[in-house]
């Protein structure tokens, strides 16, 4: 009610040709008393308050809002939590996120955690299919750090999966530049994109670049 949350705008780039391809929204607080507060601390915060779906609508829309400004080509990405799937009211937030800012769904991306899918897989299922058919892309988010998260690439209807960054920090082992290669095989063959968060060094791009990354 304050207006204390913003948004800042993380850019992902076509691996290959460094083009633009769009930009990530991320949650921020910024207390007038205490100074900046990550999400690692008002998001649980916001879950126990029964805030999350609130919160992730607001941020729905004004993600919505802003991209609606920017050039056409460009997608937004925004965090989506299971409250807003379980309470059902992620679909009546994406319809007025896109309608407000007259913003076409072929532009957003959702991106989801595995815990969304540790659910109801019945009713989360359900709006995946619903939102796809919307337009709207729908992302695996923090790959690889889950339990099973290979048992739900052919469960739900992803478009894309987004690596956790801690591979991408690793990635000068050789272990772990192993199994990247391995999981950019394997999305390949299940039609799905990659994406590689937390790029820090030219020489990590490069390598990414190498193994047919598709996003950084």
């Amino acid at each position: 009610d304050r207006q204390l949350f913003s948004l800042n705008y993380q850019p992902f780039y076509a691996a290959q040709s460094g083009e633009l391809v769009g930009f990530e929204a991320l949650l921020r607080l910024n207390h007038p008393d205490h100074g900046p507060i990550g999400p690692a601390e008002f998001i649980p915060v916001a879950e126990e308050a029964g805030l999350i779906s609130k919160l992730g609508a607001w941020a729905m829309a004004e993600a919505c809002k802003t991209a609606s400004l920017w050039p056409q080509h460009l997608l937004v990405a925004v965090n989506v939590s299971p409250e807003q799937f379980l309470d059902g009211s992620l679909m009546t937030d994406v319809h007025n996120a896109l309608e407000l800012s007259s913003f076409p769904a072929y532009r957003l991306e959702l991106e989801i955690t595995e815990s969304t899918m540790m659910g109801d897989a019945e009713v989360v299922t359900s709006q995946i299919t619903s939102l796809r058919e919307l337009g709207c892309h729908i992302v695996l988010d923090d790959f690889g750090t889950g339990f099973s998260s290979l048992n739900y690439l052919w469960k739900f209807p992803f478009s894309k999966i987004k690596l956790d960054r801690s591979f991408i920090a690793a990635m000068d082992q050789p272990r772990v530049r192993s199994m990247l290669g391995s999981i950019m095989e394997l999305s390949r063959n299940l039609g799905l994109k990659v994406t590689a968060e937390g790029i820090e060094k030219q020489s990590q791009a490069d390598a990414l670049q190498s193994m047919s990354c598709d996003f950084l």
